[in-house]
């Protein structure tokens, strides 16, 4: 089974609440809410692919001395394996805006059990309920 590595972002605001954004419909697990990130291209590190997948889909400049790595998920899904670096970040440049996804969201992390996540995501909210 092959491994796929994604980068995915707490984005944590002032009022110590994270940004969660809705999947686009035509995508697969559409309509569920995620932490924002995407795959790792080749020749690419972790902390590039993120810098550049939230440039992409929220608009946001980040600096990589901005990113601290946090927790990270292992799930597999029907057809390929997930590893998942989580990065909380708390300094960015710009207003994070929904380019690539449904909508976004700013939740306070005990109020996102509220929110349907992919099985990925899901565990990762545990985490910042005990951090945040």
């Amino acid at each position: 089974m092959k491994t796929v590595l994604v980068v995915a972002a707490a984005l944590v605001d002032d009022d110590g609440r994270v940004l969660i954004a809705q999947r686009p419909e035509g995508k697969q697990l559409a309509g569920l809410w995620e932490f924002p990130g995407g795959k790792v291209e080749a020749g690419e590190t972790p902390e590039a692919a993120l810098i550049r997948e939230l440039q992409e889909e929220l608009g946001i400049t980040v600096k990589q001395a901005c990113l601290a790595p946090f927790v990270f998920a292992s799930h597999t899904y029907e057809t390929f394996h997930l590893l998942m670096p989580l990065y909380l970040i708390r300094r960015w440049e710009g207003q994070p805006t929904a380019i690539e996804h449904q909508a976004i969201k700013w939740v306070k992390p005990k109020d996102m059990r509220t929110y349907p996540m992919p099985p990925a995501d899901d565990p990762l909210v545990a985490y910042l309920i005990d951090f945040i």
